[in-house]
């Protein structure tokens, strides 16, 4: 997937035109690209169209105006962006109780490890989770995380086959959940995986 250009972002003047538009458009898209794995963690799987609204949504709140700053802000939001064979997503973990966010956060030490997070694709295959590191320090955990999911040909067409079942998998000591991957959802992902 082709990485963001500055000349794709509008300034702020500009996007203020277009901004209920494009805001109702990331919305709709998002229905299908977003999943919700148990009660407390949700994936959004980022595409150009997700990436290029976050920026213009953080050029617009921090009042950017300066071109230097303005790709900064592209260079950062582009490592959200998938490369060949992958899939990107911010994970969070949704703590609605502000009591119980750190109890609760604590409990989620070490869900950024390898083999926690993954796409068990048919009886067979798996797709782990990648994650960015820097989100979390031995006694303290981010409520959001960046995740890949590096896909082989074969897995990619595991995931294209509509008779195969996929699910994406938590599997951490606290949080053992499951959750198939609606064929909607699906067939939106396999667009990013096979985009030239």
């Amino acid at each position: 997937m082709k990485k963001i250009q500055f000349n794709e972002i509008k300034n702020i003047l500009e996007y203020e035109k277009i901004r209920e538009t494009l805001r109702n458009h990331v919305i709709r898209l998002k229905k299908n690209r977003r999943l919700q794995v148990g009660d407390l963690i949700s994936f959004l799987f980022e595409n150009r169209e997700t990436v290029i609204f976050q920026i213009q949504e953080m050029i617009r709140a921090e009042r950017i105006v300066e071109d230097a700053k303005i790709q900064d802000e592209i260079d950062v939001y582009n490592q959200l962006i998938p490369d060949d064979g992958e899939l990107s997503a911010t994970m969070f973990i949704e703590i609605e109780e502000k009591e119980k966010i750190k109890e609760l956060l604590d409990q989620m030490m070490g869900i950024d490890q390898e083999g926690t997070v993954y796409f068990k694709i048919g009886e067979t295959q798996q797709v782990p989770g990648i994650f960015e590191a820097g989100h979390s320090k031995e006694d303290k955990i981010s409520a959001v995380h960046y995740v890949r999911f590096r896909f082989t040909p074969e897995q990619i067409e595991g995931l294209r086959n509509e008779h195969e079942e996929v699910s994406l998998v938590v599997d951490h000591p606290n949080y053992r959940r499951r959750k198939e991957v609606p064929l909607e959802v699906r067939r939106e992902l396999v667009k990013d995986l096979v985009e030239d």
